[in-house]
């Protein structure tokens, strides 16, 4: 309903009082109704009724403008435009109107009240909103003093329009503006309205709460004066001018405490991080000194990092005695790609505790302005927050609002009116606060931890700040922004402003402060003093408990047991094909059914999906769990995986790797939005709070990961290097040349082999379902942990000599390098060694051409690539041979960019090494189906040319 509904009811009132015929039935038992439940006559023409049914009608009861003796003023019985020309009927509707205006009033206030709410404390950009004028709602100064309904308000009874209005204005206007009225959910909007109106959004806070207030303001202000002062000129990305962030977040874990909260999971940026590290998770002053003066520079050789993108660990206790395990993730400085990180991370700690609920666990994420409105990463993981496979019962996402990101203003860096507007997309509350009001800061954060626990859903906190010094202490950011800095120059810090309030209202003494202040310093010189003297020992958190059976560093030379009793494994594939009493199935999936049977009995080949759900099943009821997301993985974007199924007549589904045995592992298979960047973020984030599981990201095409590379980059390739985190995350990306066209052909080998050292990755590309079985059973069960890259196939799912004998899968192993059986090395005039499908075609040509004396060599594990097991492949190949690589991408482009770095022209110094490919090119393949089809075989008639 609306101010022109309301005009049209109106309109039919005056029609029902002149002539009750003249509206229709349905409105006329309206307006009868409210007649006769407030006492009056029902009209029969001109005659008089009391309003009640305009009032209620209109969704006014007011009481109307009355006089000191009770009487309608001289201005009611003025009859408005519309009149009926019944006194009584006039009255009633000029009084349902004038209370419409103020109800609109009041709802202005709730959708608009933070646009003129006192958020910045520079006060530059106060705005103005007419809509909040009383004279816009055709309200008049004289109707300030007189008595209206307030009921539409929140614990208010009989006030005059000036009562109204300060209860408004306190409530959506001071130091808090809260945006809420976007939520469709009616209950939550009126929770939200309650706990905000009846307490005018202010705590009540005690003597201890505001002591302890202005102790963590003490403790971030006197650490960033501390650093500044003894490390002159050095970068720390100082919280100066944001230090109500370190109380804010204390008071966040009092209440999680509260909430029985076990383990946070923090990620952020670099602004403030040390002064986070340093007073929230507790890490030793002195080996944050440490890190400045850097005494063992030995230790860090082409690894670590700087000291703002590192993560710490520790136990937090409440003053209510409880412990909370909070958990700061490393990050790079794409800042904020550790959003979804550190959500994979508090999912698997969900997971782990058994924690279906999503309350045991939470996050806490801190944001800088510019970086929230502008990374399309932050949609994503907004988008994910409420899906059934990346829900974590509710973020407390805080935004340190620095009202400038590095030199760049909010009109050139975001097309919207505030920093978080891209979070309305979900149905949750955003708080804007000033961050020179610590006391409205704890009014938000006991407000949004009680939403989040109420709700389970996120909520955002838009702190209000600035940047003392900068982007950095190396900046000079009065080049760019003289006006703001010149009002930053004349401020006093939080703690100033915040002490003399407390002092003026006798809360706390100028003694206690000064001890509270001497406090913190002494024990900072006494750390700056051991960071001086003490031997210098590195700060290396060990991994958690969960990784103390697994390590990382170079790829072990023994192989680990894959295997698994064929009778067993057959029994397991037979159970993926039996479904529950009365499913329908499609009838396209009889056969595939059928034919896995045969598989399982031993009298057909296994194919590829089956190799998969085998290796899958294995794994779980040996108690391995099992965690897949990706872009149509539940079926596979080839319609190859089936893993759930889909009843044709009931949609419901079913989902056979789950029903295996009963106390088998869990299994968590979900498709995934469309999104690579997030969705591989909280994978790779699960996998490091899951090293004895299978964690897997499938891409729909290889060369979507593209659109994650930042996760590759700064997480999966380099953690283990820059922040000795292991992680076992397998990413599965369908890669072949098949005339697809650019786009759908080529995973990017070459990527990753380009960031391929130190055996911090794995490349793999297997050509038989065994091989990929016992690679997907080998990343479980080694205790060795690296990430998993596998190219896997598309046209060979269904190639129909892609299969596998299952006594294979049972008792064979993953080969890294696959020789020709076949074909002897003994007396071969060349070699031919690839990867991938272009076997499948090389073998074909070879049988067509008739040329069985030319073997066929695979490089199964392409990185790590062990160069005595590589050359032990190649024993009884005469000095001499010609070795040919050869592959479907350009020459620019997949394997053999790696393989020319690291052999040149000769393999050991006797055997000529060169490439078939095709030619370089900017794009990975043609368009044409036709072109790819002449270039495919202009590249198998090369690899064989000369031979005979």
């Amino acid at each position: 309903m609306n101010s022109y509904s309301l005009d049209y009811i109106d309109d039919l009132y005056v029609q029902y009082v002149r002539d009750p015929s003249s509206v229709s039935e349905t409105w006329r038992q309206y307006f009868e109704q409210f007649l006769v439940g407030a006492g009056a006559p029902i009209s029969t023409g001109n005659a008089g009724g009391n309003g009640a049914a305009a009032k209620a009608a209109t969704g006014g009861n007011g009481a109307g403008h009355l006089t000191g003796d009770g009487s309608m003023s001289a201005t009611a019985l003025q009859a408005p435009p519309g009149s009926t020309g019944n006194v009584v009927a006039d009255q009633a509707l000029w009084m349902a109107r004038i209370q419409d205006r103020i109800d609109q009033l009041v709802r202005e206030y709730r959708v608009r009240g933070h646009l003129i709410a006192e958020l910045d404390p520079l006060g530059l950009n106060r705005q103005d909103c007419p809509e909040l004028s009383p004279a816009s709602h055709g309200l008049s100064d004289d109707d300030l003093k007189r008595p209206f309904d307030s009921s539409i308000l929140e614990n208010v009874t009989g006030p005059t329009l000036d009562v109204i209005l300060s209860k408004l204005q306190n409530t959506y206007c001071r130091g808090i503006g809260a945006q809420f009225m976007h939520i469709d959910n009616r209950n939550i909007r009126d929770w939200l309205q309650k706990r905000m109106e009846t307490t005018e959004n202010r705590l009540d806070l005690s003597h201890d709460v505001q002591r302890r207030i202005y102790a963590r303001l003490a403790d971030a202000s006197i650490f960033e004066e501390f650093v500044r002062r003894k490390f002159v000129g050095a970068k720390t990305f100082s919280l100066e001018g944001a230090e109500t962030l370190i109380p804010m977040i204390d008071l966040a874990l009092e209440k999680a405490g509260q909430h029985n909260v076990k383990e946070v999971v923090m990620g952020m940026a670099h602004r403030g991080r040390l002064n986070v590290m340093a007073n929230i998770l507790k890490k030793r002053a002195m080996n944050i000194f440490w890190s400045f003066d850097d005494p063992r520079p030995e230790l860090h050789r082409g690894g670590g990092d700087v000291r703002y993108h590192l993560g710490y660990s520790s136990d937090w206790t409440t003053s209510a005695g409880d412990s909370i395990h909070i958990s700061l993730c490393f990050n790079p400085s794409h800042l904020e790609f550790v959003n979804t990180v550190a959500q994979g991370r508090s999912r698997c700690k969900q997971d782990n505790r058994g924690d279906d609920r999503r309350e045991e666990v939470m996050t806490i994420l801190i944001h800088g302005d510019a970086a929230f409105a502008g990374e399309g990463v932050v949609q994503e993981m907004l988008n994910m927050s409420q899906l059934e496979g990346y829900r974590t019962g509710g973020t407390l996402h805080i935004i340190i609002n620095n009202q400038v990101g590095f030199t760049t203003l909010p009109r050139d860096g975001r097309s919207t009116t505030y920093a978080t507007d891209v979070a309305k997309m979900l149905q949750i509350p955003i708080f804007h606060v000033n961050g020179e009001d610590p006391e409205a800061v704890a009014q938000v954060v006991n407000l949004a931890m009680d939403f989040r626990k109420a709700f389970h859903r996120d909520v955002v906190i838009d702190l209000y700040a600035f940047r003392r010094w900068g982007h950095n202490e190396g900046d000079e950011p009065r080049f760019t922004q003289p006006r703001m800095y010149s009002e930053i120059d004349r401020r006093a810090t939080v703690r100033e402003k915040y002490l003399e309030r407390l002092l003026s209202l006798g809360k706390i003494t100028a003694e206690e402060a000064e001890e509270i202040n001497r406090e913190r310093t002494e024990k900072l010189e006494t750390e700056f003093e051991a960071s001086k003297n003490e031997p210098f020992v590195a700060d290396t958190q060990t991994l958690a408990a969960n990784w103390a059976d697994y390590h990382g560093g170079p790829e072990p030379s023994d192989p680990v047991d894959t295997t698994y009793d064929k009778e067993r494994l057959g029994q397991l594939i037979d159970r993926l094909t039996r479904l529950p009493e009365g499913f329908s199935q499609h009838k396209k999936l009889k056969r595939p059914m059928q034919q896995r049977r045969e598989m399982a009995e031993g009298n057909r080949r296994v194919d590829w999906a089956t190799a998969e759900a085998a290796a899958f099943a294995s794994l779980l009821v040996e108690g391995h769990p099992i965690r897949i997301t990706g872009q149509d993985c539940e079926r596979g974007t080839f319609s190859q995986r089936h893993a759930v199924l889909h009843d044709v007549k009931t949609g419901e589904t079913y989902t056979p790797l789950s029903h295996l045995t009963d106390d088998q592992a869990r299994l968590e298979l979900y498709n995934s939005p469309l999104s690579e960047a997030g969705v591989l973020g909280f994978e790779y984030g699960y996998s490091l709070d899951c090293p004895g599981g299978l964690v897997a990201w499938e891409a729909q095409f290889g060369d979507f990961w593209n659109c994650a590379q930042v996760i590759v980059d700064q997480f999966i390739a380099s953690a283990e290097d820059k922040w000795s985190r292991l992680s076992g995350l397998v990413m599965l990306l369908p890669h072949g040349f098949e005339g697809q066209g650019p786009e759908h052909c080529s995973a990017r080998i070459e990527r990753f082999l380009a960031m391929a050292a130190e055996d911090n990755i794995q490349v793999c590309q297997p050509t038989t379902p065994a091989q990929y079985f016992h690679l997907l059973r080998r990343q479980v069960l080694m205790k060795w942990r690296k990430p998993l890259i596998v190219l896997t196939p598309k046209s060979l799912l269904r190639h129909p000599e892609v299969t596998s004998p299952l006594k294979i899968l049972a008792k064979s192993h993953f080969k890294k390098i696959l020789p020709d059986r076949k074909v002897p090395l003994e007396g071969c005039q060349r070699l031919l060694l690839c990867t991938g499908k272009i076997y499948y075609d090389l073998l074909d040509a070879r049988q067509q051409k008739e040329l069985d004396g030319v073997p066929i060599m695979r490089l199964e594990q392409l990185y790590p690539l062990q160069v005595d097991e590589f050359f032990g492949a190649l024993e009884g190949l005469a000095e001499g041979s010609e070795i040919v690589w050869v592959q479907d991408e350009p020459r620019n482009m997949g394997a053999w960019p790696y393989l020319k770095l690291n052999f040149g022209d000769q393999l050991l110094r006797k055997y000529k090494f060169r490439e078939v490919t095709r030619s370089e090119s900017a794009s990975p393949s043609t368009g044409s189906m036709a072109t790819h089809k002449l270039e495919q075989s202009e590249l198998i008639e090369e690899a064989f040319a000369g031979l005979s």
